[in-house]
């Protein structure tokens, strides 16, 4: 029943396209595993997308939050979920067992950049030289944006991270990323750059009291990506929804709120740049994570 009204809310409500062929009633739900979502109002926002998805499968679906990617990667390399919303550097390293589904485009593009901020009021730090002794945020051990490309960026400068920094601390979301380096906790941190612009859309009051230092190179965004068992036709169909979600008013709707244009199939060789990185810096720090 509830999954009968959220279908009938999501063609009404939301202006979604007509659903396909409901799946048999024997069909499990698909398991959609996503990390922080930035949204202040995220329970109403995911229980809209779960609507919209379900009225474009014809199925139903679960979302399955954690708070860490690798915790998501678990699941869908073990088979427990069938997608998951993954960041570029768990997509990369487990491309063998994982199949792309769909990339989102921000500003036109299917890519994205690591920001390093710091404090707004610090006028003086401009790049990772200027960080000695600092106290330092990162987003996730797993992160391209929030730890790969700060440790790519600070080795190509001739630093490591536990000859820079004061202190490290992992906060577990850009989004929190940006709240420790605005309060003070940290005095810079690396967060992805479109959660720091969608931020600064949704709580100008926070990003306003952080200053964004520098920019990285541009890598794949993070893509949606599905366990590798999942069936053919149950991929592409999920590539539909995705792709055709900007041709209905509510799919339409759903981006603006994520301050997407759309998703577009996408293309695994848009993710070699963060490849290079990844062997770059575990070539650099062969005994793992360096904070």
């Amino acid at each position: 029943m509830r999954h009968t009204l959220r279908r009938l809310f999501a063609v009404l409500c939301l202006g979604c396209a007509c659903p396909v062929a409901h799946a048999e009633a024997s069909d499990p739900p698909l398991k959609f595993g996503i990390t922080a979502v930035i949204l202040q109002d995220q329970n109403e926002f995911l229980a809209q997308w779960e609507a919209h998805l379900e009225s474009g499968l014809g199925r139903d679906v679960e979302f399955v939050q954690r708070g860490s990617y690798a915790e998501i990667s678990e699941l869908l390399s073990s088979d427990e979920i069938d997608i998951a919303w993954v960041c570029g550097a768990p997509y990369v390293r487990h491309r063998d067992r994982w199949r792309l589904v769909a990339v989102p485009l921000a500003d036109s593009k299917p890519s994205y950049q690591s920001y390093l901020i710091v404090r707004a009021s610090d006028t003086r730090r401009r790049s990772y030289a200027d960080l000695q002794g600092t106290v330092f945020a990162y987003s996730d051990p797993d992160s391209n944006s929030g730890y790969l490309v700060p440790q790519f960026e600070m080795l190509t400068q001739g630093f490591r991270s536990a000859g820079l920094f004061r202190k490290t601390f992992f906060t577990w979301s850009h989004h929190d990323t940006v709240r420790a380096v605005a309060v003070g906790l940290a005095q810079a941190g690396a967060v992805d750059g479109y959660i720091w612009e969608t931020l600064a859309r949704i709580e100008p009051e926070l990003t306003r009291e952080t200053r964004v230092v520098a920019k990285s190179d541009w890598y794949g965004f993070p893509p949606i990506a599905a366990r590798a068992s999942l069936a053919t036709d149950d991929l592409e169909a999920i590539r539909r929804v995705f792709v055709t979600m900007g041709d209905s008013h509510g799919g339409r709707r759903l981006l603006g709120r994520m301050n997407l244009d759309g998703f577009v199939p996408g293309e695994d060789a848009w993710y070699d740049g963060i490849q290079q990185i990844i062997r770059f810096v575990d070539g650099q720090y062969a005994q793992g994570p360096q904070l």
